[in-house]
């Protein structure tokens, strides 16, 4: 079978690119490993036009709300492999099927940087983590570090101060760099302490995390803490699409179609080296790359 279109990833790009696709009749597959992406591990979102307030979980709710209630076709989870040509068709393979389509959609967003050190492999999911919303509810009465300074970091550290017992975070660089609002609240919280151009040197513990070592110009210093947030930056889930022309980030480009480099390729969301990785700007582009795909599909012949 070949599909007019498939959609690879369904965050708030993905969704909203099939809502789209089926307003348009196109015959379309959305392949994900999860709904939601990172939106879902969002704490309290207040930016999102039309809800004053909202959780990512409840937003990414709403999300696949809108998609069942045009009874769209998820294949979950499926993790989409390699994107590749195949004559003017694209083959989409992933760890349990390949799919033909005319059109292809990547919106497979991003993934949790990592900090290399000593000890963060071994206590992954003892005591490391990489969602404050997910797992934050574990830490209650604890002493936690936040490794970050930017939004997703200071998201992280508004979500542990009403929760740990004492939060630390940990920046690299000279200030903390999120929103303005963000960093006023934190600063002002009497169980949170910032420790900036400071960078994380090992993670140490027993059978669960006990300790974080860090280092401050040249000294070393070892921080009680039974949890580690990991919040530096995120990186694009880019490697399905090794024939797509890519930043110096690893982000897919594309114009302001949302074309890619190889025809008939679409890329929407994080994944791509759009500015600005806001839940609102990756649901604008996604309907953006979808457009692009009905008008792609209608003056082509295949």
């Amino acid at each position: 079978m070949v599909y007019d279109l498939i959609i690879v990833g369904a965050g708030p790009a993905g969704m909203t690119a099939a809502v789209y696709a089926a307003r348009k009749k196109l015959d379309f597959l959305i392949l994900s490993t999860d709904i939601g992406g990172q939106a879902s591990l969002s704490g309290d979102i207040e930016n999102y036009t039309g809800y004053q307030f909202i959780t990512g979980p409840e937003l990414s709710i709403k999300f696949q709300e809108h998609v069942e209630h045009f009874g769209i076709s998820i294949r979950m989870p499926e993790e989409a492999r390699r994107i590749e040509k195949q004559g003017t068709l694209i083959r989409t393979i992933t760890d349990a099927e390949e799919y033909s389509s005319r059109s292809v959609i990547v919106a497979t967003g991003k993934k949790p940087r990592m900090l290399n050190v000593p000890g963060e492999k071994e206590y992954k999911n003892k005591g490391v983590t990489y969602c404050a919303t997910c797992d934050g509810p574990l830490f209650r009465g604890k002493s936690v570090a936040v490794v970050g300074g930017g939004n997703s970091a200071l998201d992280a550290v508004l979500q542990l101060m009403h929760i740990a017992k004492k939060v630390y975070v940990i920046n690299n660089a000279g200030q903390l760099t999120g929103d303005p609002v963000m960093v006023e609240k934190i600063t002002a919280a009497s169980a949170v302490e910032v420790f900036n151009d400071t960078s994380v040197k090992a993670i140490g513990g027993g059978d669960f995390v006990k300790e974080i070592r860090i280092e401050k110009k040249g000294r070393q210093q070892v921080l009680p803490a039974e949890g580690i947030f990991v919040e530096i930056g995120l990186i694009p889930n880019s490697e399905c699409a090794p024939l797509l022309k890519k930043n110096e980030l690893g982000e897919i480009e594309v114009d302001c179609y949302n074309r890619t480099s190889s025809e008939g390729i679409f890329a929407a969301g994080d994944v791509t080296n759009v500015p600005e990785k806001q839940i609102i700007i990756a649901c604008g582009e996604g309907s953006k790359a979808c457009l692009s795909v009905f008008g792609y599909l209608s003056t082509h012949v295949f």
